[in-house]
């Protein structure tokens, strides 16, 4: 749950924004202000659409299935859409989040509370909202209830407005995903599985006209890596395990990232020894144990970073003005530039059958 408190928003570019509140919570008013016309969609303008009423509670069925049918499309072509409805029960949100996933999109929840008061006050002006206090009531009651459940739900974020002048208050900006990098046209070097092999990575490098600077001693070494003017290095992965001095790899790895040099995805022996160093229950194979070995004789400083730099590898990075994207076992076009569960799992395995081998 974000900061109950926070009005500044960040939200992912491409997303799936669901609107959470009551009748006269100002959802409308909300999106209008902060989100562009043919990003909204609205279920009082598909029931219009249906039949010239807005109000006209007797076309719903057909305008919320208007209503998905536009958000596919939107998500389809990597645009953001946002759902303004009320959305005030976990049924009335599970469209949204199966649409999400179904195209890749970072589900959202923006939830707008300024108080039962302030909505029955706004209600009470509107005269195609004949209904009395009591509807708005039960919806604030039921969005309240629903809160502390919505990323169970499945949600990326949750934002909650909760006063009239935090909504008004708020402040919406969009952040690329983390796996956005077409900014950046390189030109690049594309390495692959380099499995612990540091004395053939560093030919390698050293033939693309990198040059490393080591200092300290074997167990606490670090290394600079300097690269051809304008260049970058891609890791496709798979750095580590079989190869007998991952912890050299690493460093070079982990230096040209954060020197901004290079880009590295995660591979399914990063995932695996991610979950070992969790303290997770994992198979000992495939290599790994040559790790976690050479990983006990090394300093401090590697074994404390490394958890952190495993973990904030992605999927896939997407390069060059969307023209290029690196995954470690591949990528299906529609899920390029996306984020979800079943993009980094195929992004680390590719097809797969959902059987399991004898190595887990």
């Amino acid at each position: 749950m974000r900061d109950i408190n926070k009005t500044d928003l960040e939200i992912p570019d491409f997303a799936l924004v669901v609107l959470i509140g009551s009748t006269g919570s100002g959802k409308s008013t909300f999106a209008a202000r902060h989100f562009l016309p043919t990003e909204i969609v609205s279920s009082d303008r598909c029931r219009e659409l249906v039949c010239d009423d807005e109000t006209n509670q007797d076309v719903s069925a057909d305008a919320f299935e208007l209503m998905r049918d536009i958000i596919g499309k939107r998500l389809k072509h990597r645009k953001l859409a946002v759902v303004d409805a009320t959305n005030v029960r976990a049924a009335d949100r599970k469209a949204s989040i199966e649409l999400a996933r179904r195209w890749h999109a970072l589900p959202v929840a923006i939830v707008l509370d300024p108080g039962v008061d302030v909505c029955v006050a706004r209600n009470a002006k509107r005269p195609d909202r004949p209904f009395g206090a009591g509807v708005a009531q039960r919806m604030t009651m039921e969005i309240r209830k629903g809160l502390g459940g919505l990323q169970r739900e499945g949600f990326r974020q949750v934002w909650k407005l909760g006063s009239e002048a935090s909504i008004d208050a708020a402040n919406v900006s969009r952040q690329p995903l983390w796996t956005d990098k077409r900014h950046d046209a390189g030109p690049f070097d594309i390495i692959g599985d380099v499995h612990g092999c540091a004395e053939e990575l560093q030919v390698l490098l050293g033939k693309l006209g990198y040059s490393l600077t080591w200092s300290g001693h074997r167990g606490e070494r670090s290394v600079v890596v300097s690269p051809p003017e304008g260049r970058k290095a891609v890791f496709v992965g798979d750095l580590v395990d079989r190869g007998p001095n991952t912890p050299d790899v690493l460093r070079i790895a982990m230096s040209m990232v954060a020197a901004g040099t290079a880009y590295c995805v995660q591979g399914n022996h990063e995932r695996k020894l991610g979950r070992w160093l969790e303290g997770r229950k994992v198979v000992i194979a495939h290599g790994l144990q040559q790790t976690i070995d050479q990983l006990e004789t090394q300093d401090r400083g590697l074994k404390e970073a490394l958890p952190a730099f495993v973990d904030s590898l992605r999927s896939h990075v997407w390069l060059d003005g969307g023209r290029l994207a690196v995954a470690h076992a591949g990528l299906k076009e529609d899920m390029v530039g996306r984020g979800s569960g079943a993009v980094r799992e195929f992004a680390l395995y590719g097809e797969t059958t959902g059987e399991i081998d004898e190595f887990g």
